[in-house]
């Protein structure tokens, strides 16, 4: 008799075939439970009329290179919205002028919603879970909750490639430091939107410093150079590639884009909307000012000297000293993803769907745990996964054009500003586990 039997006969309640089904095969349950919830949310967002609008401009930016016009003086929909993105966007929207409307916004949906499963599946592989379950059943129940969460559900409202980004990011940052092209998937992601280019950066700190205890080690000029280096390199030219390519497929419009489009931060719209997710958008608010100046300017540069310093810190540091402990790599990406988010000087909240890895990480950290260390990492991941499943930055008054963001109290400025609030959080304990690696051990949290 197997242990699912004798449980079954001894249970006063009788034999559970769903129960079993679970246990026997829970890859089978999860892709069920995924395939429901994702059919509710393709569903809810079609009886939402979701206009994919970003996905037509994106469509627009193909037509446009196909008729051979200014990128940048094009405006798509009836919004009139203009291109922001690196020529190199252009070139690679071109296949959708190719479908038509309602086969576009269809393939972007189910895309879109395969991508979520594949940053999922590669926020895991970077913890290093699940550890006693299939990595493919966990990577479909976590997926079917974290469809929910609401960059989730904006990114997939408005056709969005942010999922996209995250998932080529992630994908470099799962393989191994030694892989040859380690380093493609960031540069590719930074030619598509420039905000990416912080991971190789960040890889590039790493390197230096570990060059730099090479080289005070005695080793050889050989032995300085290493895996992080070379990832920050390959990452590097990678992008200048795609702006290589675009500058020799659309010359005018790179030239533009890089002599005054990419300094042009407000070509987006107006900085103070609640949509706007960054410390920026926050000090616009709190300020009740369009203009926020060098204030930002230096909040931001301070930031980035942070939160750059601390995905470092946590490559270099590696794997803590408990058992099961999400590595340096998990912490290190979720820090610089907060800290890009963070900085730039507009992040939609659609751009937050780093929410999923940072609650992967969370989550995984609780697992770990035993008793009241336990219990404070499952309420932060808890509280945090409800904060980015709440909607709550849209429950103050927001109107495109209107400016009721600037005249906000402190409770709308609080709930605006819950996505900041969130990464400072991320910062913070990573700030915190840091700290705790370097100190004498004293005991298991």
């Amino acid at each position: 008799m197997t242990a699912l039997e004798l449980e079954q006969s001894t249970d006063p309640r009788g034999p559970h075939p769903r129960r079993g089904t679970v246990r026997r095969h829970p890859t089978l349950a999860a892709a069920l439970a995924c395939l429901v919830s994702f059919t509710a949310f393709w569903v809810a967002q079609r009886l939402a009329h979701v206009t994919m609008i970003d996905l037509m401009v994106y469509r627009a930016e193909g037509l446009t290179v196909r008729a051979g016009e200014s990128l940048y003086d094009m405006a798509a929909t009836s919004a009139h919205l203009p291109n922001t993105y690196p020529p190199f966007a252009a070139l690679l929207f071109t296949p959708l002028t190719l479908l038509g409307v309602p086969a576009m916004r269809t393939l972007a949906t189910a895309g879109n919603l395969l991508l979520l499963v594949a940053v999922v599946h590669l926020s895991l592989r970077l913890v290093g879970r699940p550890r006693h379950l299939p990595r493919p059943a966990a990577t479909l129940a976590v997926s079917a909750l974290l469809v929910w969460c609401e960059p989730v559900w904006t990114t997939l409202r408005y056709g969005q490639i942010n999922l996209l980004l995250a998932a080529l990011v992630l994908w470099d940052l799962t393989r191994r430091d030694t892989h040859r092209l380690a380093g493609l998937g960031i540069g590719l992601a930074a030619g598509l939107k420039l905000t990416p280019a912080l991971f190789a950066v960040f890889l590039a700190l790493a390197g230096i410093v570990r060059a730099g205890q090479r080289l005070r080690s005695g080793a050889g000029p050989r032995a300085v150079w290493n895996p992080w280096l070379r990832q920050a390199a390959v990452a590097t030219a990678a992008f200048l590639a795609t702006a290589l390519l675009s500058a020799l497929a659309l010359p005018r419009d790179s030239r533009r884009f890089w002599t005054e489009i990419v300094f042009a931060a407000d070509r987006v719209g107006d900085v103070e909307i609640t949509a706007n997710q960054s410390l920026r958008g926050v000090l616009a608010r709190l300020l009740h000012t369009h203009d926020t100046g060098v204030i930002w300017l230096v909040l931001a540069g301070l930031t980035a000297a942070l939160g750059l310093a601390l995905a470092a810190g946590s490559l270099l540091r590696g794997p803590g000293t408990l058992p099961a402990e999400a590595g340096g790599h998990a912490w290190a990406a979720v820090a610089c993803a907060a800290t890009a988010l963070l900085v730039s000087p507009v992040s939609w909240s659609h751009h937050w769907v780093w929410c999923v890895p940072m609650l992967v990480l969370l989550g995984s950290e609780a697992l770990r745990r035993t008793g009241t260390g336990a219990r404070r990492w499952w309420t932060t991941t808890v509280a945090l996964g409800l904060l980015f499943c709440s909607f709550a930055l849209w429950w103050v008054p927001h109107r495109w054009h209107q400016h009721e963001e600037l005249h906000q109290n402190a409770g709308q400025m609080l709930l605006s500003g819950i996505y900041p609030l969130a990464g400072v959080l991320v910062l913070a304990l990573t700030g915190a586990r840091l700290w705790r690696l370097n100190r004498p051990p004293t005991s298991v949290d």
